[in-house]
């Protein structure tokens, strides 16, 4: 295991360098890390047909299986993105804006951001498909208020976070209770109560900061 990880992390610094042109500064991030992942699989790979732990075919099944596990993530990613770009195109934040001036002052628009964020995120299981549809409204609609972008930004993003960390349905939730061999819905259970603690505190910490707007 140690050589795969060292080849994938000895290539993402120089994938960057490559892509950059020289300039690691502008190396193209996305594409190093493909090419890191890569080349740790087919150092892997090396290993195990060289020590006949694996067949061709038996690492061939895995990784299609693998892949294929990952269908459902890229399908409501996919899914998250294309209706985040909808919602921008639309100008669903400045609509927001538009309807709650007046009517949703800061002390409550901020944390309620937080909360749906908090909602979407929990029950689609992902935190990146939350981002890309609360971010083109929630941050243009606090520019249309004329209110600083980077605590709605923030609600957005934790918010996200939070709902992905406290979800049963969650990549993250389901691989860690997997890991540890517990009992999946035990596992969601003993960790709602932390998570819904610090759900609690932020949500007011949001409140006391739109209080502050």
């Amino acid at each position: 295991m140690l050589l795969p990880i060292g080849a994938m992390v000895l290539m993402m610094p120089l994938s960057m360098v490559i892509t950059g042109g020289g300039d690691m500064r502008q190396g193209s991030g996305s594409t190093s890390v493909l090419w890191a992942v890569l080349i740790g699989l087919a150092v892997a790979w090396i290993l195990l047909l060289a020590q006949r732990a694996a067949t061709i075919n038996e690492l061939m099944a895995t990784a299609l299986k693998g892949a294929g596990d990952l269908l459902s993530i890229a399908f409501v990613l996919l899914l998250a993105l294309g209706l985040g770009a909808v919602a921008n195109k639309l100008g669903t934040g400045a609509y927001i804006a538009q309807v709650t001036a007046g009517v949703l002052p800061p002390v409550v628009f901020l944390p309620l951001v937080f909360l749906v964020a908090a909602g979407i995120a929990f029950s689609t299981g992902t935190s990146w498909g939350t981002f890309a549809i609360m971010l083109p409204i929630a941050i243009p609609a606090a520019a249309t208020m004329g209110l600083p972008l980077a605590p709605f930004l923030a609600a957005s993003l934790s918010g996200g976070i939070f709902g992905d960390h406290a979800s049963p349905i969650s990549d993250t939730t389901i691989v860690s209770s997997l890991a540890a061999g517990t009992d999946h819905i035990d596992h969601v259970r003993t960790q709602l109560p932390y998570a819904l603690l610090a759900g609690g505190v932020a949500t007011a910490a949001f409140a006391i900061l739109g209080a502050t707007l």
